[in-house]
């Protein structure tokens, strides 16, 4: 076992948040979705998702800059048109809502089209569209972010990492999931690396200065870099439109840090779709040719130094088949904060 990290089961980091959240104010129903949700990253290999955001997320609790207990109202508008408001409640709370009222519509009238504001940060994005394509439906995530990105020529955080997340069902083969960011690195994953001491790759973020740095803990202080160059910034710009503009939620740079601003809630805004995926074709045939779809893709000749061609979403649903089987790997310095919050709530210590 590595002297860095320490394996625990799924099992027992959902039952750690879920106490957490509890002790944190949130009904235990809302805090076993929040935990499973931030587990569910972690077991995809999304640990800057993971359970090392639980300090983060309490903080803003005690900070009153998340409501524990939001009165999640949803109002529809057309047919196929609903908006939410989140209460400034845990984004993954607002965001299950606004997903299963996507799906409802979508349901009735082939599509559905739900937007979000007076949310949080609501976590791994592919989790709202894995719900829906578990129901047999088409989806897509849009959400904006704190400030994370300049936009191209730019050197001040503006925009957000703002992820983007699709999903599309199969029949027999394997489903395409994708969730990704509009940086070239997740900016929970310069966090987590700068929570772990460990440095980063030149080109993926700049200190506060304007200056490229390998230095973790100085680019979460600065900016991180759109991946694509233009076009990733266009993209993070399409997403604050989508998701900020639209929906009435904050946007242009005016979404609250995760991490340094506990002024006033965030107000982040998503925008969620879903589709029925037989309205051209029906749904027997629809699965037929997203199969043949797939096993084309993966049968085409392979570039040098691939062993085989993967769906996006195939290599996290091995590593989560992997990691239910050996536990999750959580960092040394990731524990010692977690354990600094069970003691603070007067709860049992991991004791691992």
């Amino acid at each position: 076992m590595s002297e860095t990290v320490k394996y625990v089961s799924a099992k027992t980091l959902t039952e750690l948040g879920t106490s957490l959240f509890v002790k944190g104010g949130l009904l235990e129903e809302d805090a076993q979705v929040v935990a499973q949700d931030l587990v569910a990253a972690n077991l995809r290999g999304l640990d800057s998702h993971g359970v090392s955001r639980i300090p983060m997320y309490l903080t803003r609790i005690r900070k009153g800059v998340v409501n524990p207990n939001p009165d999640i109202k949803i109002e529809n508008i057309t047919a196929a048109v609903s908006k939410v408001d989140g209460d400034d409640g845990m984004g993954f709370l607002a965001g299950h809502k606004a997903m299963d009222e996507a799906v409802r519509l979508a349901g009735q009238s082939g599509i559905g089209l739900v937007g979000v504001h007076n949310s949080t940060h609501y976590g791994m994005a592919a989790i709202y569209v894995m719900e829906a394509m578990k129901k047999g439906f088409i989806s897509m995530a849009y959400t904006n972010s704190s400030p994370a990105i300049p936009p191209w020529g730019g050197r001040t955080a503006y925009l957000g990492a703002s992820p983007f997340a699709a999903a599309v069902p199969s029949g027999n083969e394997t489903p395409y999931v994708l969730d990704m960011a509009m940086t070239v690195i997740a900016r929970g994953k310069i966090r987590l690396a700068a929570t772990n001491g460990e440095s980063i790759p030149e080109g993926l973020a700049l200190d506060r200065d304007g200056a490229p740095t390998t230095n973790a803990s100085k680019a979460f202080e600065g900016v991180c870099l759109p991946f694509g160059g233009a076009k990733g910034s266009a993209l993070a710009m399409l997403m604050d439109l989508l998701s900020g503009v639209l929906t009435g939620a904050n946007y242009g740079g005016d979404v609250k840090s995760l991490y340094f601003d506990h002024s006033e809630p965030q107000n982040v805004g998503h925008l969620f779709i879903a589709i029925k995926p037989d309205l051209f074709v029906s749904k027997t045939e629809f699965e037929n040719r997203m199969d043949d779809f797939v096993r084309r893709t993966k049968s085409l000749p392979k570039a040098q130094g691939f062993d085989e061609i993967l769906i996006p979403g195939e290599p996290e649903e091995r590593k989560a088949a992997k990691r239910l089987e050996t536990g999750i790997p959580i960092s040394l310095n990731v524990i010692k904060e977690l354990e600094h919050e069970l003691a603070r709530y007067g709860l049992d210590s991991l004791a691992l």
